[in-house]
């Protein structure tokens, strides 16, 4: 394994779930709905999985896609993210 692919394995996952961590936080600040965050770091998460692994390193859009959950459910912690959405929905009611 060169450098490279050991950047491309290691290194983009992190950056981009640091990425999606740094954008809820934003939106939190700004106001977006806790609720909602644990979708957005998803969709971000997919997004990100999708146009760095899928198209510009060429791994392909479902594997893109696959990585992107991961980093989408790491960003925001697959339980709390379910806790805080069936939390916030109860309170709604």
């Amino acid at each position: 394994m060169n450098t490279d692919e050991l950047i491309n394995y290691l290194l983009s996952p992190v950056g981009l779930t640091v990425l999606v961590i740094g954008i809820a936080e934003l939106l939190k600040k700004v106001g977006y709905p806790t609720k909602y965050i644990p979708l957005v770091d998803l969709a971000f998460g997919i997004l990100g999985g999708v146009s760095v692994f899928g198209v510009e390193l060429k791994y392909g859009v479902f594997k893109g896609i696959i990585i992107g959950i991961a980093i989408g459910l790491s960003a925001c912690g697959l339980f709390s993210g379910v806790k805080n959405i069936i939390k916030n929905e109860e309170d709604d009611k």
